[in-house]
């Protein structure tokens, strides 16, 4: 049987996490009174340290630069398709009807 993996909202992660910075608490000890394995806890301090407004986007949701990468990476394929649509249209019309 496949165990499901356990999922934390990101308000329950920010919390942990300002328990152990603001706090100056034991991260061990918070990390077994909430339930999660020390290294998860280290791995949320250092997201949230890094980027405070953008740490656990959640589900589905990607920050801010990784969507825009994203989106810039599908606009630069529909330019490509229209480029070489136009390069096929320039050759039909540029022909010599002689």
């Amino acid at each position: 049987m496949v165990s499901k993996r356990k999922s934390y909202t990101r308000e329950f992660k920010i919390e942990t996490v300002k328990l152990v910075t603001d706090g100056g608490a034991d991260v061990n000890q918070i990390a077994a009174d909430m339930g999660i394995h020390p290294n998860t806890l280290y791995n949320w301090i250092r997201q949230f340290s890094a980027k405070p407004t953008e740490a656990f986007p959640g589900k589905g949701n990607m920050a801010s630069e990784a969507e825009e990468i994203r989106q810039l990476k599908r606009e630069v394929e529909r330019l490509k398709m229209e480029r070489e649509i136009l390069k096929k249209a320039m050759a039909i019309f540029s022909k010599d009807p002689t």
